[in-house]
C-alpha cells in the first residue's frame, strides 16, 4: 500500500490510493447499507428495508452537501471583500488552520452570511415578542448546524485528520454515529468510563428506606460529632442525583458531611410503568414531604433543613406553602434553593418549547403515560447545541477523537424517564400560565397555596450563566418568600455554578447585604468573593443551626430504628 508521500507520477502508487479511497467509500456505504437494513428489520418495515439494500452512490458527497454549497459561493464572496479579515473570536475557529487563505475565506463567509440572516430575523415583521424569540431561537440553532466547520471537507482540521489517518476517522466516526442514533442520543463520554459506586456516587452510605417514587440514603458521617438538625437534599428527578456526588473531590454531600453535617439524599426512580400516574402532588407529599417524616423519626428531631435543586426546588416552594397553610411548617428549619425557579414570566429558551402545539407534540410521543427521557436530554442540549450538539459531532464523528474522560458529561447522558402526566401539566401550569405565583391558583392535595405565606429561612442560589434558570429568574423568589432570605449569585451556569468545590478555587460568586428590589440593583451593589459560595452557605446554616451531638447511634446508617436496605448508591439510580 503506498504511503500519502508517494510521488503522483508513480503509477502503481497512485493505483493504490485510489483503491484505498473506493474501500473507504465501499465500507462506510457497506456499514451504512447494513445500519440501515438493521433498523428497518427491527421495526418490521419491509419497504424501508428492501430500500436500505439500493446502492448508496457515494455517501461521502451525500454528508458534504452543505460544504460543497460553500465551496461554490467563494468566487462571489471573495469578489464581495477581497481585503476583510473578521475577529476570529468564535471558538470554533481558533485553530491556526482556519487562517489558511481557503479556509479563512470560508470562515468569513459564513460570518457574514450568519450576521446578516440573523439580522434578517430580528428585523421580521408582523411578529409579536413570543413569536420573536422563537424565530430566533430557530434560527440560532440552524446557523449554529451550517457552520462549515460541521462538514468534512470544509473544516481544515477534518481535512488534515482525512489525510494522516487515510480515512480511518470517517469510518470511526460513521461506525459511532450509528451506535448513537440506535442508542436514540449523542455520546459524550467513553462507555465504560464511568460507573456509579466505583468513580462517582462513591461517598459511603446507606439506603435506609425506600418508596415507590424514591430511595432515601443517609451517609456516613465523617466527623465525631455532627450538627444536630440534619439535612435532606432534593435533587431534580429530571436527572440523576449524583450530580452533587460525582469524583470525591468535586461532591457536595462529601464536603458537607465533612462540614459535620448528617446528610440524606432522595434518589428518585425514572418514571416506568409503576409511576406513569404520577404528578406534582406525589413528588411532593409522597416524596419531599415523606422523607421529611421519616428522617424526623429516624432522628427523633422536630425539624431538618432540606435543599431543592431545579425543578426539586420549585417543588419544594410548593411543599413550603402547603406546609404554612396547613400547620406544618415547623418541620422545616430552613430551605435552600439550587437555580430554582416559581416565576417563570421569564424562564429563557426552555419556555419557548412551551406552547399548545408543543405539548401536543410531547403528549403523542410519550408511551405507555412515560416520556422518554432522550426527548428532554435533547431539548437541553438544544439550547446549548454549538457546545452540546455539533461539538461532539465535529470531535466524535469528523475527526473520531477519542473521547474524554469527563464525569459531568457522564451525567448528562445518563437521562431519567418522567411521568407524561406530571410533565404536561408542569409544563402548562406553570411554564405556560404560570400560575404558581398567583395565590391560590394551584393546589397542593385540595389545599390552595399561597408562596407570600412562607416564612421559613431561605438561601436562593443562583447561576450568573445559566441558560435552564436564568438567574433574573431565580431572582423572582425574593419577590415571594415572606421569611428571612440570602440570595447568593455564583459564577458559571447550572451545573457549573452549584458544583463547585472550595478546592477548585474556581469562578467567584457575589452577596449584597443590602436589601434590593431587582437583580440588577443586587449586581451593583454587590461584593465579589473568589471561589466557591459554599462555605458562605455553610455559615448561613450554622445561623440557622441548634447545638452538636455525638456521631452515634442513629446518626450512624443503618444503626437506627431504620436497618439498611443496601449500600449507597442504591439500585434506583441504576434503572433506566
Amino acid at each position: 500500500m503506498a504511503k500519502a508521500t508517494d510521488k503522483p507520477h508513480d503509477g502503481g502508487a497512485l493505483l493504490d490510493e485510489m483503491a484505498h479511497w473506493t474501500g473507504v467509500i465501499g465500507q462506510a456505504q457497506q456499514m451504512m447499507m447494513e445500519h440501515g437494513a438493521s433498523a428497518a428489520i427491527k421495526a418490521g418495515d419491509e419497504f424501508v428495508a428492501s430500500m436500505a439494500q439500493m446502492p448508496l452512490g457515494d455517501p461521502a458527497g451525500l454528508a458534504n452537501a452543505p460544504g460543497m454549497m460553500w465551496a461554490e459561493t467563494l468566487g462571489f464572496w471573495r469578489s464581495m471583500m477581497p481585503d476583510s479579515k473578521l475577529p476570529a473570536a468564535d471558538g470554533r475557529f481558533t485553530a491556526p488552520d482556519w487562517q489558511e487563505p481557503l479556509f479563512d475565506l470560508i470562515r468569513q463567509s459564513y460570518a457574514m452570511v450568519a450576521d446578516q440572516f440573523l439580522s434578517a430575523i430580528d428585523h421580521a415583521p408582523g411578529l409579536d415578542a413570543r413569536q420573536q424569540e422563537q424565530l430566533r431561537f430557530a434560527a440560532r440553532n440552524f446557523v449554529d448546524a451550517m457552520s462549515p466547520t460541521n462538514f468534512p471537507f470544509t473544516n481544515p482540521q477534518v481535512v488534515a485528520k482525512i489525510v494522516e489517518t487515510r480515512g480511518q476517522n470517517l469510518i470511526t466516526g460513521l461506525q459511532r454515529m450509528m451506535d448513537d442514533m440506535t442508542a436514540g442520543q449523542i455520546r459524550h463520554v467513553g462507555k465504560d468510563a464511568f460507573e456509579v459506586g466505583r468513580n462517582i456516587a462513591m461517598t459511603p452510605g446507606k439506603v435506609v428506606y425506600e418508596a415507590p417514587l424514591f430511595q432515601l440514603i443517609q451517609y456516613s458521617p465523617t466527623t465525631e460529632s455532627v450538627s444536630e438538625i440534619p439535612i435532606i437534599i432534593f435533587p431534580p428527578w429530571i436527572n440523576r442525583f449524583y450530580i452533587l456526588d460525582l469524583a470525591p473531590q468535586k461532591s457536595f454531600v462529601k464536603w458537607a458531611t465533612d462540614q459535620g453535617l448528617t446528610v440524606f439524599m432522595v434518589s428518585w426512580k425514572s418514571a416506568d410503568a409503576s409511576t406513569a400516574h404520577v404528578v406534582m402532588d406525589d413528588y411532593i407529599l409522597h416524596g419531599e414531604w415523606e422523607a421529611i417524616e421519616v428522617v424526623t423519626r429516624l432522628l427523633d428531631v422536630p425539624s431538618t433543613h432540606v435543599i431543592g435543586y431545579c425543578v426539586a426546588g420549585t417543588a419544594l416552594s410548593m411543599l413550603l406553602a402547603w406546609a404554612h397553610a396547613t400547620g406544618r411548617a415547623d418541620k422545616v428549619a430552613s430551605a435552600t434553593f439550587f437555580t430554582a425557579q416559581v416565576d417563570f414570566s421569564e424562564a429563557g429558551d426552555l419556555s419557548l418549547f412551551v406552547d399548545d402545539a408543543q405539548l401536543a407534540l410531547m403528549e403523542s410521543i410519550a408511551k405507555d403515560g412515560v416520556f422518554d427521557g432522550r426527548y428532554m436530554a435533547a431539548t437541553f442540549n438544544l439550547l446549548r447545541s454549538r457546545d452540546l450538539i455539533w461539538n461532539y459531532v465535529v470531535n466524535n464523528y469528523l475527526l473520531a477523537d477519542d473521547y474524554k474522560s469527563f464525569d459531568l458529561l457522564h451525567w448528562n447522558s445518563d437521562v431519567t424517564n418522567l411521568p407524561a402526566e406530571w410533565q404536561r401539566r408542569y409544563l402548562a401550569e406553570l411554564y405556560r400560565d404560570n400560575l404558581l405565583v398567583k395565590p391560590g391558583a394551584l393546589s397542593v392535595a385540595g389545599t390552595p397555596i399561597d408562596l407570600t405565606t412562607v416564612k421559613t429561612p431561605a438561601y436562593v442560589q443562583a447561576g450568573r450563566e445559566d441558560h435552564i434558570a436564568p438567574p433574573g429568574s431565580v431572582w423572582k423568589l425574593t419577590h415571594y418568600l415572606a421569611g428571612p432570605l440570602r440570595f447568593v449569585l455564583a459564577g458559571s451556569g447550572h451545573i457549573a455554578g452549584v458544583v463547585n468545590p472550595p478546592s477548585a478555587q474556581k469562578y467567584q460568586y457575589w452577596t449584597n447585604e443590602a436589601k434590593v428590589d431587582t437583580l440588577d440593583a443586587f449586581v451593583a451593589g454587590a461584593a465579589e468573593h473568589k471561589g466557591s459560595w459554599w462555605p458562605d452557605w455553610r455559615a448561613w446554616l450554622a445561623t440557622q443551626d441548634g447545638g452538636t451531638v455525638p456521631a452515634e447511634g442513629a446518626r450512624i446508617p443503618g444503626e437506627g430504628p431504620l436497618p439498611a436496605i443496601e449500600d449507597a448508591p442504591g439500585r434506583y439510580v441504576r434503572m433506566r
